[in-house]
């Protein structure tokens, strides 16, 4: 636990000297919420929707800090730390290779939960915003969310081999789950063919299951999602620690 508590303590200080993180995961997605809150407003969020912009909004854009933190900050830095042979440093250590992506995701987390505090706070007080559903279960399906999207993470960490690598593979992943999956644009005003494409991200399924929980819709509309996460969560977590590399 030492040791652990340690290695938090240096890798929290080297996060916060970056700004990608704080910008792309935290600033951005309070800005998208000011600009819906004051373009859209109340209106509702397609037609004949009996919600608003605002209220559908929401869980959309807590995810950005996810979907940020997950799918750049832990692959760049564990690929960079390969790179600069730190890693190799550390395989002589009894640290594992789950302690190291475990420190990962908790910093990471750490940002994603500042982000959707911000954006709740900016919603609530700047638009009014009030959640629909129950309040339990919509933190416990956006952990769901985090954890399942955090393994994914982990599983880019372990396979990219080289900075470069990891740069390549962030951004097929990143942008796509980023404007397709309804986390910046919203998933009602897509056409139908991004729509169907979009379907098969993993975020897009995890945003349906933030918005179900939000707006209070029956949770056996929200089964396949939940199964999902659960299921990417469990097997992505699996195969990091097994394929993760030092060098």
């Amino acid at each position: 636990m030492r040791r652990f508590l340690a290695l938090l303590k240096i890798e929290g200080r080297v996060a916060l000297r970056g700004i990608d993180g704080i910008f792309f995961g935290v600033l951005m997605p309070v800005g998208i919420a000011l600009l819906i809150g004051m373009i859209c407003g109340d209106k509702p969020a397609f037609e004949g929707a009996d919600y608003t912009f605002v209220q559908g909004s929401f869980a959309a854009l807590i995810t950005v800090g996810i979907c940020a933190t997950a799918f750049m900050g832990i692959p760049l830095t564990v690929a960079d730390y390969r790179d600069k042979k730190i890693l190799k440093h550390y395989c002589v250590t009894p640290i594992s290779p789950a302690v190291i992506l475990l420190i990962q995701v908790v910093i990471n987390m750490i940002t994603a939960l500042v982000s959707s505090v911000a954006v709740y706070l900016t919603m609530k007080f700047g638009f009014g915003y009030q959640l629909q559903g129950s309040i339990l279960g919509f933190i416990g399906s956006y952990m769901l969310v985090m954890v399942a999207m955090y393994g994914l993470g982990m599983l880019m960490a372990s396979l990219c081999t080289t900075i470069k690598t990891a740069n390549l593979v962030c951004t097929l992943v990143y942008f796509p789950m980023l404007f397709l999956s309804g986390a910046t644009i919203p998933y009602e005003v897509l056409p139908s063919p991004l729509q169907a494409a979009a379907n098969v991200l993993p975020l897009t399924q995890g945003i349906k299951l933030l918005k179900g929980y939000s707006l209070g819709m029956p949770v056996s509309d929200l089964a396949f999602p939940i199964l999902l996460m659960l299921g990417i969560a469990l097997i992505s977590s699996v195969i990091a620690v097994k394929k993760f590399r030092w060098e």
